[in-house]
C-alpha cells in the first residue's frame, strides 16, 4: 500500500506504448462498488475471491501492464498467475513512505484503524517474503520521483534474460 503501483504503472505503461490495468479499479468497475463496500459486504474473503478472479482474467492478456492491489500477493493462485503472465516488479516502500502516502486516503480499508503504523509493518512483515518470491525486478521507490522509479524498472527489466 502507497508504494506508487497505480501511479508507477500508468507511467510505465505509457513508456512501452501499452495499456494499463489496476486489478482494483477493475473490480470497482465489475461491481459497481468500491472497495471498502466491498470489504464491508463480503469481507476480505469476498474481495480477495473477486481479485483472484479478475488478476486471473488479466494475466490472460498479451501485452499491458497491470498494478495489483498490496495484497493480491497472499493468495498461491495469484503468485503462480502473476509469474506465468509476465514480469513482476515489487514496488518497495517503507512503513514511513506508506504511511505519508495514505494518511489522507479513504479508500483503504485496512488501515481504517487506530493505529496503521502497526497494521502497515504487520502486513509488511507477511506480504514482503511473498513478494520478493515471485519478484523479478525489485525496486526501492521512497521519496523517489515516479519518473525515476519507471527509469529504473525499463533499465533493469531491459537487462533480464528473455523468459
Amino acid at each position: 500500500m502507497g508504494a506508487g503501483k497505480s501511479t508507477i504503472g500508468r507511467l510505465l505503461a505509457k513508456e512501452l506504448r501499452l495499456p494499463f490495468k489496476d486489478s482494483d479499479k477493475e473490480i470497482e468497475q465489475r461491481t459497481g462498488a468500491d472497495i471498502p463496500w466491498i470489504f464491508d459486504v463480503e469481507g476480505e474473503v469476498g474481495f480477495r475471491e473477486r481479485e483472484q478472479a479478475v488478476i486471473a482474467e488479466l494475466c490472460e492478456l498479451d501485452g499491458l501492464v497491470m498494478a495489483t492491489g498490496g495484497g493480491a500477493v497472499l493468495r498461491a493462485e495469484n503468485r503462480a498467475a502473476l509469474r506465468q503472465g509476465g514480469r513482476v516488479v515489487y514496488l518497495h516502500a517503507s512503513v514511513e513512505q506508506q504511511i505519508d502516502r495514505t494518511s489522507r486516503d479513504r479508500n483503504r480499508p485496512l488501515l481504517r484503524t487506530a493505529d496503521p503504523g502497526k497494521v502497515l509493518s504487520d502486513l509488511l512483515a507477511i506480504r514482503d517474503p511473498l513478494y520478493r518470491e515471485i519478484a523479478d525486478v525489485i525496486v526501492e521507490t521512497d521519496e523517489r520521483p515516479p519518473r525515476l522509479v519507471v527509469q529504473e524498472i525499463l533499465e533493469r527489466l531491459d537487462a533480464l534474460p528473455p523468459r
